[in-house]
């Protein structure tokens, strides 16, 4: 929600603590930094104290913002700035190690009091905002312009975006008080669920080492990744099979998820489903349609690729479980965590050593959580933590190349965290269409690196393989599944409530469109929507995949024809965080997001990487 909008952002690298790289099993986080080793009471004790602050905020300046002259705002926001870092060490505490442990009870219980926490303190605070926002526009203008304000100054004016939405002050502490029993209730238990499901995956689709006994969906999702097609086909299988438990109380969540997101954009009069998504990320509208537009218009490239993976494979088609498998029979070679971090703390250092120092000080210290452990939450992200901590990485890794590439992007993210230190936590996290910047040139780094050490044809087609993969999965995957968001969306608010069959009409419709007859789409594969978290924690989300992967490839084919001179300004963009719009961060380095041919370029660029993978084929 606008109004209780609560900033938060990651710091800069403190100092490692000795411990062994190369152990995956001792690759774990720990978080008492946050606490100062104070554990879950001193998470309490930071939300109180923030509380307190708070309810002496409110007694100084509700009723009183418009009489406040700029160095008053200024003192307002450096006090906000302080109340924020207190509850925000703390919630980050709570939520990050609930992540890595989603059935231990405490765990839950001291997330749910962060939870009532952070919503008390929103509906304490938010006066602030709706009293900024209600300023008449020269006044804000003129107050703006002091100089007092300029480390201030992005985030408030982007404040006043919300105007036209806001509700009155008393109904906006309805809400922000609701919040804590309506959406966030409803995507804990969501979360809840699918970390708790487990696959059993027969014996053609194990491995050495695995344990007896059902795995975890992120393990069982691993497999998809193997030469084998009779293991990925018994993979798909029996992750279908799971997925059918509790298929009907996720159904029921997105549902209830979409209806309360539906009765909020009708309070607020916004015009469709995505509106509220635009504005978070300071995107127009108009951008957004049109970058939606342009890669659907281009959905002929994924299924080129398919069809000619299909012939590498030797299929006739692929199913939908073949989507990711490597080019060649021979198994991938598992990559140890040590190597894993030596390759990728080397790119890093090379392209920048101060970029390589950042990323050695996640290596060294104890702010990584690597490995696959009973009922941790799945995938991979960076949480920024305050601007007064250090960032934290989560990971499930498995020993593939695209886990070492996942270790290079969340590293991305993190060292785009650590030089935005300095802008406070009112500008140090980015929109999320600029958000993946970062992590998706690291990203690309490690991947050339990795290629300009594969000297030999067949093992070059299958890096290739894996990065036209990787494109298709964050530009046109992402934009299918926000295609099936919106049909989902739409449905809901015109007919009511979908059943598990309509949800899976919608995501083979949306599936389909992208894929043509280039995949063949099992009827198992309709429930595969049901695991996907953004569709739940943070709708209209996936866009932004495509977005900053078309930015990030523009900005490393400008590094590739400009060399060491785009070094700084890349920096530069970084350490700004989101003291400016998209488009100013984007100019720092020559990039015009408002060029109506931009998107056409970004996918041009996954065009030639397909076409070197052809020609590697010897495709026509």
């Amino acid at each position: 929600m606008a109004a209780a909008k609560n900033p938060r952002s990651a710091g800069a690298p403190a100092a490692p603590t000795a411990r062994s790289n190369g152990d995956l099993r001792r690759a774990r986080w720990d978080l008492e930094p946050l606490v100062e080793g104070a554990n879950g009471e001193g998470a309490r004790t930071r939300l109180a104290e923030a509380l307190r602050r708070a309810d002496a905020f409110a007694e100084r300046y509700e009723g009183k913002v418009a009489e406040l002259d700029a160095g008053a705002v200024a003192a307002a926001m450096a006090e906000l700035e302080a109340i924020y870092e207190l509850e925000g060490r703390a919630d980050s505490y709570a939520s990050l190690s609930f992540s890595i442990d989603t059935a231990d009870p405490e765990r839950g219980a001291l997330l749910q009091h962060a939870q009532e926490a952070g919503t008390a303190l929103q509906t304490r605070l938010l006066f602030f905002e709706l009293e900024w926002t209600a300023i008449e526009e020269d006044a804000a203008d003129r107050l703006l312009g002091a100089a007092e304000l300029e480390p201030y100054r992005h985030y408030l004016r982007s404040a006043r975006r919300y105007r036209p939405y806001l509700l009155s002050q008393p109904e906006e502490r309805i809400l922000s008080e609701k919040e804590l029993t309506a959406r966030a209730a409803w995507t804990r238990l969501y979360t809840e669920q699918v970390s708790s499901l487990r696959v059993e995956l027969p014996q053609e689709a194990r491995q050495p080492g695995d344990p007896d006994g059902p795995l975890s969906l992120e393990i069982a999702l691993s497999r998809l990744l193997s030469p084998e097609r009779a293991t990925r086909r018994a993979a798909a299988d029996a992750i279908t099979v799971a997925l059918q438990d509790g298929l009907r109380v996720r159904t029921y969540i997105f549902n209830t998820l979409m209806a309360d997101k539906a009765t909020t954009d009708r309070l607020r009069r916004y015009r469709h489903w995505l509106a509220s998504r635009n504005l978070d990320n300071e995107a127009s509208d108009e951008s957004v349609q049109a970058l939606l537009e342009a890669v659907r218009a281009r959905y002929d490239l994924p299924q080129r690729w398919y069809r000619l993976k299909a012939r590498l494979l030797g299929l006739g088609r692929l199913a939908h479980y073949d989507r990711s498998a490597p080019l060649g029979s021979e198994p991938e070679a598992q990559i140890a965590w040590g190597e894993a971090q030596e390759l990728v703390r080397d790119s890093y250092h090379e392209f920048s050593p101060r970029l390589g120092e950042l990323v050695e000080a996640f290596l060294g210290g104890a702010y990584i959580d690597a490995p696959v452990v009973p009922n941790k939450r799945g995938g991979a992200f960076c949480a920024y933590t305050v601007p007064s901590a250090h960032p934290y990485i989560l990971l499930n890794y498995t020993g593939t190349r695209r886990d070492v590439l996942t270790l290079a992007h969340e590293l991305g993210h993190g060292v785009h965290a650590a030089l935005a230190r300095p802008q406070g936590i009112f500008h140090f996290s980015t929109p999320l269409t600029v958000a993946e910047t970062a992590s998706t040139f690291g990203e690309q780094l490690v991947f050339d690196r990795l290629l300009a050490g594969t000297p030999d044809p067949a093992a070059r087609l299958r890096l290739l393989g894996e990065a036209v993969d990787d494109s298709v999965a964050t530009v046109f995957r992402q934009v299918a599944m926000n295609r099936f968001e919106h049909l989902c969306h739409t449905r809901r608010r015109e007919r009511g409530e979908l059943s598990v069959q309509a949800f899976a009409e919608l995501w083979l419709e949306s599936q389909r469109e992208m894929m043509a007859d280039s995949v063949e789409l099992t009827g198992g594969y309709a429930d595969w929507h049901s695991y996907v978290s953004h569709f739940i924690a943070v709708p209209g989300y996936v866009y932004a995949y495509a977005y900053g992967q078309l930015l990030a490839l523009s900005v490393y084919q400008a590094y590739r024809e400009r060399g060491e001179e785009l070094v700084p300004r890349l920096l530069e963009m970084l350490a700004a965080g989101g003291s400016r719009s998209p488009e100013e961060l984007a100019a720092i380095v020559g990039i015009d997001l408002a060029d109506p041919g931009f998107w056409d370029r970004g996918l041009r660029l996954i065009e030639v990487q397909l076409e070197q993978a052809e020609a590697l084929a010897g495709a026509d």
